[in-house]
């Protein structure tokens, strides 16, 4: 096994790069990755890492468990608008954007690697094709957004949960940490609710509907998936927009 895919296997965040570069990283891009200063910070479940409104000198990787990005309405409902797997970068975009206009939390206990944004810019610098890649992972969380704008807005809530099932398999598949389609899912019905937009009471008839239908097993927070096809039909998924040099990394 060469030095390149030891560091691939061993890091989460050079997983994901590997799973959406158009090119293969060089030894020297993948060492340079490897070797950026992080700080590293267990954060409990249910904390916000980011905040909308916040001025960030630093961007995060997520190394170990689920995040997502929400926004908040003035009496507190709350939208979650993705969720983030280990290897992803979500506040990239604070590179580039002075204030924040959402907020990151974490779902599950994380571990998470901060990077001073200068230190990302004198990477980019020395590696320049890096640039595509930062670029290509921005471009596919714009289309993360368009995709759940789809799901929620006109997919009923079978598909819609369905959909979200897929999605979180394939992602953690090409991380490697979705083995036999099956992952820890620790969020709960009132927080699908939320990433949904139905209702906790709609989420749990759904969730019966799945298993019913013999599609999955949800077990203490524990999902498999039993029925691909099945899945993948009931939600009209399409792992296209997800942008994975292997379309089945899942």
């Amino acid at each position: 096994m060469t030095t390149q895919m030891q560091q691939a296997n061993r890091h989460p965040f050079l997983r994901k790069i590997d799973s959406i570069a158009l090119f293969k990283p060089s030894e020297a891009e993948m060492a340079a990755l490897s070797a950026m200063p992080m700080q590293v910070a267990q954060i409990d479940a249910y904390q916000d890492i980011v905040r909308e409104g916040d001025r960030p000198a630093r961007s995060f990787a997520v190394l170990e468990g689920i995040a997502c990005t929400y926004k908040s309405t003035r009496a507190g409902k709350r939208q979650v608008m993705g969720y983030h797997v280990p290897g992803d970068m979500p506040d990239f975009q604070s590179l580039y954007l002075e204030v924040l206009d959402i907020s990151i939390a974490t779902v599950s206990p994380c571990r998470v690697g901060f990077v001073q944004h200068e230190a990302v810019r004198a990477l980019l610098r020395q590696h320049p094709r890096l640039n595509e890649v930062f670029w290509r992972a921005t471009l596919i969380d714009a289309a993360l957004v368009r995709e759940w704008m789809l799901n929620t807005g006109r997919r009923d809530a079978y598909a819609r949960m369905a959909h979200l099932f897929c999605e979180l398999i394939t992602r953690l598949g090409a991380v490697g940490l979705a083995p036999d389609r099956t992952f820890e899912m620790p969020m709960t019905q009132p927080e699908l609710a939320d990433a949904l937009g139905i209702t906790p009471v709609h989420v749990n008839r759904t969730i019966r509907d799945l298993k019913m239908a013999g599609l999955i097993t949800l077990r203490s927070r524990r999902l498999t998936v039993h029925d691909w096809d099945g899945l993948m039909s009931a939600a009209e998924f399409d792992p296209t927009y997800l942008h994975l040099r292997d379309q089945d990394a899942s």
